[in-house]
């Protein structure tokens, strides 16, 4: 190639900014993922995200030095910070690492909707309260994440004006859960274009 075109204005005021922008991207998307891993007790992994992801800001940040008269670096740097954000935020989602806990308050009559949650393998603790119109039933679940959308639609199928809170925890010492066929914490990653999926 031209050495004359590493000065040249494409170079310098296109090439530089875009590599900028995509190194952001991955090393902001490797921070949001390590953070998430070590709120969530992936402790041997976590470190592993950290190496890799000071790599890239260094790489990042070596060329906004190198050009720190080039406004557009300095764009660059910003929209890839915010771009990662968001794209780590959709890894994560799509990662569904750790448990939920899950609180549903119901006054409708529960008791086979507890029955058909203990048939699917969740572990519910219910018990009955007083509400401000009447009896309801508490039902108290702690839950894989990966768990949750299929448990939404059954709360959904029970009752779909049910009032329920999701709560994230770090670990849990002990409980009942369903059978996953998969608990490797990537195994999105065996079909990667499905991170890009529409969401159903």
């Amino acid at each position: 190639m031209d050495i004359a075109f590493f000065s040249s204005d494409i170079f310098v005021f296109v090439i530089i900014p875009l590599m900028i922008f995509f190194a952001r991207i991955c090393d902001v998307s490797i921070g949001t993922v390590r953070y998430i891993l070590i709120s969530r007790g992936f402790k041997k992994i976590a470190p592993i995200f950290g190496f890799f992801e000071v790599i890239v800001w260094l790489l990042a940040i070596g060329q906004v030095m190198k050009n720190i008269t080039n406004p557009m670096c300095y764009i660059a740097y910003g929209g890839g910070f915010a771009a990662g954000t968001y794209i780590g935020m959709e890894i994560e989602e799509r990662m569904r690492l750790g448990l939920s806990i899950i609180r549903l308050i119901s006054a409708k009559p529960a008791e086979n909707f507890i029955a058909r949650l203990r048939q699917y393998g969740f572990g519910v603790t219910n018990f009955t309260a007083s509400g401000a119109r009447g009896e309801v039933t508490i039902i108290y679940m702690v839950v894989k994440r990966s768990k949750t959308p299929q448990l939404i639609t059954l709360i959904r199928d029970f009752n779909p004006d049910a009032f329920f809170t999701i709560e994230d925890v770090k670990s849990a010492s002990k409980g009942i859960f369903p059978i996953e066929s998969d608990i490797y914490p990537f195994s999105y990653l065996k079909h990667p274009f499905s991170l890009f999926s529409k969401r159903k």
